[in-house]
């Protein structure tokens, strides 16, 4: 008989007000308008919010260009570039816009220190539909830094006239050091207050690393494109923990539980509840559970609906978003 397995689940975890808002978003367009709803990039990295999605009428593309003349449009939480609202807005497209409000909240900043004659340095990860959305707001283009290296390699215009932003999904901790880095290089650098970083990354990994000092393993659920998924992953190995990144409860492998007396188990923003009670389930039936939760941040953020999901606005008009 095995002896028991204690499990502690971390507060917070999963779903952030964002993404909660982005899925809420495509729901309510689904029952206003009826299928299909066309959705650019997937709404959230996650394949089973996207799957639940497809099934009741979504579909996805990655471009403008795959979607039909007047069907519903969303765009999803990371953000898009003016290009592709611009090619929306050329074919009048109704557009329902779920870019997460703090993703929107960097862009208008880039925009801001480029009308002061600024160049723009964008802390983040390239390739990801977040950072690429932002560089495309600004007209002249971002210097994309990833890492401390990188600040050292910039090529600048003008060192006094810079200032930066951050991608959402990475913490005041994962950025502290390039922002230390900037500005003992460009002392005069602008950038945005600690507080502007996403409260939700954040708050996920203060949370990783209390729960990484009392697990003997940590499973992290969470899609392998998940910037904010691999990055709590890391945290606890970081911290010396065998630490996975799981999509689901059908990943894990026992061998991990193997002499294991306690499990932490963790979500990552786009991660929905659901996954985190089948990985409880799954490790029910591999051993008798215990199960707890970490004292922690209790989130409460609710971010406003647009208006074209509040009630039915005309269809095939251009919506009041755009105008």
């Amino acid at each position: 008989m095995h002896s028991s397995l204690h499990v502690i689940l971390a507060q917070p975890r999963g779903f952030c007000a964002g993404v909660d808002r982005a899925i809420e978003i495509v729901e309510r367009a689904l029952a206003l308008y009826g299928p299909p709803i066309y959705v650019r990039h997937e709404i959230v990295h996650n394949r089973h919010v996207v799957e639940d999605l497809k099934a009741k009428g979504v579909r996805f593309v990655e471009e403008v260009d795959e979607i039909p003349d007047g069907a519903i449009t969303i765009f999803s939480a990371h953000g898009i570039s003016e290009k592709v609202e611009n090619e929306a807005r050329l074919r009048e497209l109704p557009v329902i816009d779920a870019t997460c409000p703090l993703v929107t909240k960097v862009h208008r900043e880039a925009q801001r220190y480029e009308a002061e004659g600024r160049q723009i340095v964008l802390i983040g990860h390239a390739g990801h539909p977040e950072v690429e959305g932002t560089s495309g707001r600004v007209r002249q283009g971002v210097l994309l830094v990833s890492g401390v290296d990188d600040v050292a390699r910039l090529q600048v215009d003008d060192p006094s006239r810079l200032a930066y932003v951050t991608q959402t999904t990475l913490s005041v901790d994962d950025t502290k050091d390039i922002i230390a880095a900037l500005k003992a290089r460009f002392p005069s650098i602008a950038g945005p207050e600690l507080r502007d970083i996403c409260y939700a990354t954040q708050n996920r990994q203060n949370a990783v690393r209390a729960l990484a000092a009392q697990v003997d393993v940590l499973l992290v659920i969470g899609a392998a494109n998940s910037s904010n998924s691999n990055r709590l992953r890391d945290l606890g190995q970081e911290m010396g923990v065998p630490s996975y990144l799981i999509a689901d409860a059908g990943a894990i492998d026992p061998a991990w539980l193997a002499d294991v007396a306690c499990v932490g188990i963790t979500a990552g923003a786009s991660a929905p509840e659901g996954l985190v009670q089948g990985v409880v389930g799954r490790l029910g039936q591999l051993r008798p559970i215990t199960v707890s939760t970490l004292d922690g941040v209790v989130e409460n953020t609710k971010f406003r609906l647009p208006p074209e999901v509040m009630e039915k606005p005309l269809q095939n008009k251009v919506l009041a978003s755009q105008l």
